[in-house]
């Protein structure tokens, strides 16, 4: 008898692991869609040099359900730059499974279309050469320009922590399904405004091979992103809600 208990006992330590621990991916999450409302909002993006902040630009992102899929778009406009980075991307609502990806900016225009293979193409206007994309992916996965949006809208509670399945395409470092990792989570209270609660969620990624940490501080009400911060080998970015 001593032996069944344990035995049960060891199962259900090992299927409560992996039920902590699973990767994140449209075919296994537990985000809450009824958080995804129509929304714009806009954040300034500082970098702190020694103890200042020295704006560098701005963040307008515009978010919409559209029947049953959710449109997000992303505007950013640098103080030193005379065009803008627009992303663009469409995912089923429901799951948000990845439809479409674009990004235009100075340096390139990129155009991904999610299928059985993710096709499209990649503009380098530094050397005027374009490649037609046509990658073979497995399993499933999320675009990588969304997952920062879905971390507000995932369960959320002290010591949370996931993997999450993206994909992301970059001809100069890795492209492919890779992996973001939210690290830690634990409630506090947002800098400068000690009477609003905060979800403070860190996170890292294959993108930056795991060299950034990324901070964000999510309203615990409402789920709204008030606060980002970027740190990587000794430089720190932040970008702030502009209330």
């Amino acid at each position: 008898m001593k032996n069944i208990l344990l035995v049960v006992l060891l199962v259900f330590i090992s299927l409560s692991s992996f039920a902590q621990d699973s990767t994140i991916t449209p075919v296994n999450n537990s985000f809450d869609s009824k958080l995804i409302k129509n929304e714009n909002y806009e954040m300034t993006w500082f970098m702190e040099i020694d103890t200042s902040k020295i704006e560098i630009g701005k963040i307008k992102t515009e978010i919409k359900r559209i029947k049953n899929n959710v449109l997000i778009i992303t505007s950013v406009k640098m103080n030193q730059a005379q065009t803008k980075w627009v992303d663009t991307t469409l995912a089923h609502i429901n799951n948000l499974k990845p439809i479409y990806h674009s990004s235009y900016n100075q340096q390139r225009d990129m155009v991904l279309n999610f299928d059985k293979k993710v096709t499209g193409y990649y503009f380098d206007k530094k050397t005027n050469t374009k490649s037609e994309i046509a990658e073979t992916t497995s399993g499933s996965y999320f675009d990588s320009n969304i997952y920062p949006q879905l971390i507000r809208w995932l369960p959320l509670n002290n010591e949370y922590h996931k993997t999450i399945s993206i994909f992301d395409y970059n001809p100069s470092a890795k492209t492919g399904v890779i992996k973001a990792f939210i690290k830690n989570v634990k409630k506090g209270k947002l800098p400068g405004n000690g009477d609003r609660g905060v979800w403070i969620v860190k996170v890292t990624d294959d993108i930056s091979d795991n060299k950034a940490i990324m901070t964000f501080y999510i309203d615990i009400n409402n789920r709204q992103i008030i606060r980002q911060e970027v740190d990587m080998q000794g430089r720190k970015m932040i970008m702030e809600l502009i209330s």
